[in-house]
């Protein structure tokens, strides 16, 4: 980087006030600066008008600093001396000429009212103050920041449109200004913090109306999974205002998620008002909200707020058959996670031969989630257990898709893991509906009797006992 070129212009105010000027400038070469200053560069014999106007017109002084106290404001202003020549150079070549960049301010004195002493025509321009010693430091930066063309902040390269604004047929929730305004309010502890996050939740269940499939176009399944991606960026968004509910410790957050989860289950089928359609054709919204309740658990328990991902499992889901009319019936957490036959019908008509789409699918999207897969299938795991341990209808069974990936996954996981303290493990059973490891002991028996199996997929199997780390629960003071 070649040394740029630097002229400073100021007034013989007092004997202080030039070797004040001497500092900065000796300050700014020691910095790679070529100052160029009429004590150092201009001699006997010298015509002082015309090196003056070289230097503010000649191309190859790339800045000019202009240094104003009380006594450089006045005579610029009254066009009187070699400041007032100067002056009528300088602002003619700011007004007509040159580039905005090449002149700057700089502050020396302020008067009696603490206000910068700016010649006339430069008031309404940005200046650099090294008027104070409690800000030279920082300031002199800004200083040799535009001296050398780079700025602290930098303008960042112009992005592309978002694909929404070019391609129509995007689907959005438009709950974004709804979710950043719910996170703020969270996060600063507000006191409409609640209202903004039921009007939130409320707009979102709301909305998920718009990913409703209405026009049969083509195979159903490619319509459901082009459902499923779309929704990705408004999963994202929502695990956003979840995460800000759930680490800043907002009281309620457990029947908050719980009655938004709720409000969501409508979407397994038909509208009232919808007289034909495909059993299948909900398939995506049962991802969603299976997905949704996933992380909701997953987070609950990543934040050790376990009596509130209890309260996930154990209050039954009011859904309502025939709103308004009275007609409903509560039902399990179990009934969140449903079988998804239109990916089934998908990986064969493709013949992608996977175990699961749906494990494959939750994996694949939780890369943009901010929060590990694995995670996702501790919580499956535990909903697994749970409905093991507290469901006597095999109609309520879990099975723990995620858990497909699990061969991936050594040891117990996380929670179990820390639950080898009993203090630990006393915060976790309730979690899985008991109150002492024999429970689990009796089930994993269970499974070895055959007595019940276990959840399989051809050669792949789960292995609770592990994943439990059965033999370290507890055992530790």
């Amino acid at each position: 980087m070649s040394a740029p070129k630097l002229f400073v212009s100021y007034s013989w105010s007092t004997p202080d006030h030039q070797q004040w000027v001497i500092d900065l400038a000796t300050e700014l070469r020691q910095s790679g600066v070529e100052v160029i200053l009429d004590k150092w560069d201009l001699r006997e014999g010298h015509d002082a008008a015309v090196f003056m106007e070289k230097m503010v017109t000649d191309a190859a002084i790339t800045k000019v600093m202009i240094v104003s106290d009380r006594a450089y404001a006045a005579k610029a202003d009254d066009r009187k001396g070699g400041v007032g020549t100067e002056t009528q150079i300088i602002s003619r070549e700011v007004y007509e000429r040159t580039s905005q960049k090449k002149f700057v301010l700089v502050v020396a004195e302020r008067d009696s009212d603490g206000k910068p002493y700016l010649p006339t025509y430069y008031k309404s321009r940005i200046y650099i103050d090294l008027s104070e010693s409690d800000k030279y430091s920082e300031n002199f930066e800004r200083l040799l920041r535009w001296v050398f063309d780079k700025p602290l902040y930098v303008k960042p390269e112009l992005g592309a449109p978002p694909s929404f604004l070019a391609d129509s047929s995007t689907t959005t929730l438009g709950t974004s200004v709804l979710a950043k305004r719910a996170i703020d309010a969270i996060k600063n502890d507000k006191g409409y913090a609640r209202g903004t996050v039921d009007e939130y939740l409320s707009t979102y269940s709301r909305n998920l109306e718009r990913f409703r499939i209405t026009e049969k176009v083509g195979e159903l399944d490619d319509q459901i999974l082009a459902a499923i991606e779309a929704f990705t960026p408004s999963r994202d968004e929502l695990l956003q205002v979840i995460g800000a509910l759930i680490q800043y410790g907002s009281h309620g957050s457990a029947n908050t998620l719980h009655r938004f989860i709720e409000s969501l289950l409508p979407y397994y089928s038909r509208p009232e008002q919808q007289t034909s359609w495909n059993k299948h054709e909900f398939d995506h919204f049962k991802y969603i909200v299976h997905e949704l309740f996933l992380y909701s658990l997953a987070l609950f328990v990543r934040h050790e707020d376990y009596d509130a991902a209890n309260y996930l499992l154990t209050t039954p889901y009011y859904l309502d058959h025939n709103a308004g009319r009275g007609r409903g019936t509560s039902v399990s957490f179990t009934s969140i996670r449903e079988y998804l036959e239109s990916l089934a019908h998908r990986n064969k008509r493709l013949n992608l031969r996977r175990l699961s789409l749906r494990a494959d699918l939750l994996e694949q999207h939780s890369k943009s989630s901010g929060i590990p897969f694995r995670y996702v299938m501790q919580a499956d795991f535990i909903c697994f257990m749970r409905a093991e341990l507290t469901e006597a209808n095999d109609d309520d069974r879990w099975w723990p898709e995620t858990l497909l990936k699990a061969e991936r996954h050594y040891g117990a996981f996380e929670v179990f893991a820390r639950a080898a303290s009993k203090a630990y493990l006393a915060k976790v059973l309730p979690m899985l509906g008991i109150a002492e490891v024999k429970a689990l002991k009796d089930k994993l028996r269970s499974y070895a009797a055959d007595q019940r199996s276990i959840p399989r997929w051809d050669c792949n199997s789960v292995n609770p006992g592990a994943l439990l780390g059965i033999d370290q629960l507890g055992t530790k003071a």
